[in-house]
């Protein structure tokens, strides 16, 4: 009996011509057997290295071909390649193959689709029987290099989550909870409630307070928001404490984690700062690496329901830009309302413009904005609930895909998208698909601007710098001639420097308005930070780190 093994590059033509042989072989001649191995053309080189060096053999192309003396004790006998085993089908059996080009090709390419489809197959078999590890922590400057799994977002994550709605009735996951030691007995008990929820998705619950362990295996990494029992006094404080943890945590990502982790950063102090941080120490996995800006988005749409009396589930393609939680832009441009109750009514799939619904201009460009100021300046912005339910949206988005034709809002790093300067991480328009986010650079009409760029990326990009330890103090933004009538000292020339130097790097043109220009404004452009050392009573930094979302402007 003659046992072949055949084995190619998935997408190779005389591997496909070879196969056919084979197969004609096999079914003609009783004692004729053949094995096929495919591979993707990505690991061919290296699979067919680890074949050659396990058994002496030379061979560097695609296909290989060999018989197997298995009944005979011995190691496999290297015929070759494509000819050498044309002649061999020739020699001793008298065969011989005219398949044509085309249709060598042709072949190839359905070896290739069928590989990658089996490909697929084996992973959806593999995560039935190997669950998907959530990793769900939380930043704490207190305890450096630990988080606390135990913020409130976490109770109302779980259940979301442990639901099928998030990943698939069908995955299961497992859930780890990192935190440090003093917060175990609160790990345990917050995972023996998760257990009691006795979800047939949720394989396990498990916590962890070891650093080294932390992030391991980890199919999805969830960091919720900050702790605020630590005393700060200035916000270059708080932008330079971020540092240490994101090289941390970085670090722990890349090197437990899997290569095609997901990890979503959600929060409302510093969130685009502390992405961005983590991108830089995690540059392996930089682009699944993003920042939830779901929740400011739905807090516009409920804005605008309630203003327009219909369910925020109706509102859609509501655009959030730049700084998730500091100085935003709402853009209504885009947005759109279904199942509106007017004169004009149609089936589900219509919609109309919200704009052209929503006539109280002074509504729109006042209460409106200040609304959502208001939300986000008391903490409201990002509760327990709302952060829950804006994780576990962008989750599934993710993995399953965004709905057809919506627009999501992300933060994710900038490639100068819009006129956007690189190197940030900015929230603008996207959609996930396949497995992955783009973003909506095609939009038209979205035109943001000289001003209101400049006013967003002002802040993201010295938060940046100060962080980096490359500007010394955070100056909010000023339009041009505000900021020309600052005074400096000897002790801050050096920062006044490398602040002219940040404004022509990324070449933002600052508008000289007049103060006549600048007073029918919809918001002012900053809210003037005291940066002098102060009391922890007095200081609005060591009580309640959300004074950094500053202004909240629309687009009408």
């Amino acid at each position: 009996m003659a046992k072949f093994v055949l084995a190619g590059r998935a997408d190779d033509p005389y591997y496909a011509k070879a196969e056919i042989l084979a197969d004609y072989l096999q079914k003609n001649l009783p004692d004729f057997h053949v094995f096929k191995i495919t591979q993707h053309p990505d690991v061919w080189e290296e699979w067919l290295r680890d074949v050659c060096e396990k058994n002496k053999w030379s061979h560097k192309s695609s296909p290989i071909i060999w018989r197997e003396l298995l009944d005979r004790g011995g190691k496999g006998l290297l015929l070759g390649g494509y000819n050498e085993f044309l002649e061999h089908a020739q020699l001793y059996y008298d065969v011989t193959s005219s398949m044509t080009t085309e249709l060598m090709k042709a072949i190839a390419q359905e070896n290739l689709e069928a590989h990658i489809q089996k490909e697929l197959e084996k992973e959806s078999l593999k995560d039935l029987i190997d669950p998907l590890q959530v990793w769900i922590t939380r930043w704490d400057s207190q305890s450096p290099g630990f988080t606390s799994a135990s913020a409130p977002a976490c109770y109302s994550l779980i259940p979301i989550l442990t639901s099928g709605e998030v990943f698939g009735t069908h995955t299961q996951i497992s859930i780890a909870l990192f935190d440090n030691k003093q917060a175990e007995k609160t790990l345990q008990n917050l995972a023996l409630n998760a257990q009691d929820l006795v979800s047939p998705v949720l394989r396990s619950v498990s916590i962890c307070t070891s650093m080294e362990d932390a992030f391991r295996q980890a199919h999805v990494v969830i960091i919720l928001d900050d702790s605020r029992t630590k005393e700060v006094y200035t916000v270059e404080e708080c932008l330079r404490s971020r540092v240490p943890l994101c090289r941390l945590y970085g670090y722990l990502i890349e090197k437990n984690a899997r290569d095609s982790v997901r990890v979503i950063v959600a929060g409302k102090t510093f969130v685009n700062l502390k992405t961005l941080l983590l991108m830089r120490y995690a540059p392996s996995i930089a682009h699944n690496i993003v920042a939830v800006a779901l929740g400011v988005e739905g807090q516009a749409k409920a804005a605008v329901a309630r203003k327009m009396k219909t369910s925020p589930s109706y509102i859609k393609d509501v655009i959030i830009w730049g700084n998730i939680s500091g100085n935003c832009y709402v853009d209504l441009r885009k947005a759109k309302i279904y199942k509106y109750e007017s004169a004009i009514w149609g089936p589900p799939h219509f919609s109309r413009p919200v704009l052209s619904l929503v006539f109280d201009s002074e509504w729109i460009n006042r209460e409106f904005v200040t609304t959502l100021e208001d939300l986000t300046a008391t903490g409201k912005q990002f509760g327990g609930m709302l952060a829950a339910h804006s994780i576990a949206t962008t989750l599934k988005y993710w993995y399953h895909g965004s709905p057809y034709g919506e627009i999501v809002s992300l933060g994710v790093l900038s490639e100068g998208q819009f006129g956007i300067p690189e190197g940030i991480v900015f929230s603008m328009p996207a959609k996930f698909e396949n497995g992955t986010w783009v973003v909506l650079t095609d939009l038209k009409d979205i035109e943001i601007s000289e001003q209101t760029m400049a006013r967003m990326t002002s802040d993201l990009m010295q938060e940046k710098l100060v962080a980096l330890g490359d500007l010394l103090y955070f100056h909010p933004y000023q339009p041009e001639h505000e900021r020309a009538a600052l005074t400096t000292t000897d002790d801050n020339e050096e920062n006044q420097e490398y602040a002219d130097d940040l404004f022509s790097e990324y070449k933002i043109d600052i508008p000289d308005l007049t103060h006549e220009e600048g007073k029918d404004q919809v918001m002012p452009d900053v809210n003037d930070l005291d940066l002098t050392p102060k009391t922890n009573s007095e200081n609005p930094f060591s009580q309640e780190l959300t004074n950094d979302f500053e202004n909240i402007s629309m687009e009408q």
